[in-house]
């Protein structure tokens, strides 16, 4: 059982709830255009970014908020093998960018990550949050297509845990 909340630097942590899927979509629409991507690119994406309840049953979801607002989420799902757990979204809205929460979502993620027995979490990172994931330890493995932009590659990182 992965761990449940935790606190720190004014934000809370909480697993997410079904009713939730509408607002996080929301955030992380608005993270990802924060990098400038224009309408199309964005469009593009939607689907991608989309974070349904069904998601949330499936996968490990974790909200962080402020002051009972929303400010950014992370989840993890399976990987390929039992040993793996796929950081599938990370994402801090916009006015917390740079508040520490990005940091402190990814040792949540870590911590859920053990819990579930993996050695290590993989991810497919937008090419402008690479630096962010090697800053948390991730290193470059290699590349992986795009599933929303035909032709573009994104950085594949892993972390060893």
């Amino acid at each position: 059982m992965p761990p449940s909340v935790s606190s720190s630097n004014a934000f809370s942590l909480r697993p997410a709830v079904p009713e939730d899927a509408e607002a996080l979509t929301a955030l992380a629409l608005r993270s990802k255009a924060y990098w400038g991507y224009d309408d199309a690119f964005m469009k593009a994406c939607a689907a991608e970014l989309t974070i349904t309840p069904a998601r949330i049953a499936d996968e490990d979801v974790i909200v962080a908020e402020a002051d009972n607002v929303i400010a950014g989420m992370v989840a993890l799902a399976p990987g390929d093998s039992a040993d793996v757990r796929e950081l599938e979204d990370m994402f801090v809205d916009t006015p917390f960018i740079g508040s520490g929460l990005g940091a402190q979502l990814m040792a949540h993620a870590e911590e859920i990550a053990r819990a579930h027995g993996a050695a290590h979490i993989d991810v497919d990172a937008d090419p402008n949050a690479q630096g962010f994931y090697e800053k948390c330890g991730y290193q470059l493995t290699g590349s992986s297509p795009s599933a929303s932009i035909p032709g573009r590659t994104l950085p594949r990182l892993r972390l060893v845990l």
